[in-house]
């Protein structure tokens, strides 16, 4: 099933009200997720391909030693489409949870030589 091209104006307004870190580069969403090590960046990269493997929408990565920058875009259709708005958002609550703003029993990962993501403010 083929999907729909958004115009420029309903990327931005998806981008703006839905995953404000993201930009449209290029014909893509993109985003780039920072982190403190390899070992890090190896997970991101694992949980970012369990996701659009289960998706069956895979995007571009580009990986180095502590970033990963993802672009997404619906090549079949030749554009940006809702499967990219919708990976892009199930990618930005996975990899930018918190667990200790839950208020809940998980704490998260600590500071120091145990950090994982370098969390945008």
């Amino acid at each position: 099933m083929s999907a729909s091209v958004l115009s420029q104006n309903a990327i931005i307004e998806q981008i703006e009200n839905y995953i404000p870190h993201w930009s449209f580069q290029d014909g893509a969403l993109v985003r780039l997720y920072r982190t403190h090590n390899w070992k890090a960046t190896m997970m991101v990269v694992g949980t970012i391909g369990h996701m659009a493997e289960a998706a069956w929408h895979h995007p571009e990565l580009i990986v180095t030693y502590a970033a990963v920058e993802v672009r997404l875009n619906t090549h079949d259709a030749g554009g940006v489409t809702m499967k990219d708005v919708e990976l892009a958002r199930k990618i930005e609550d996975v990899i930018c949870w918190q667990p200790a703003l839950d208020n809940g029993a998980l704490e998260g990962t600590p500071d120091g030589p145990s950090a994982y993501i370098r969390y945008d403010e």
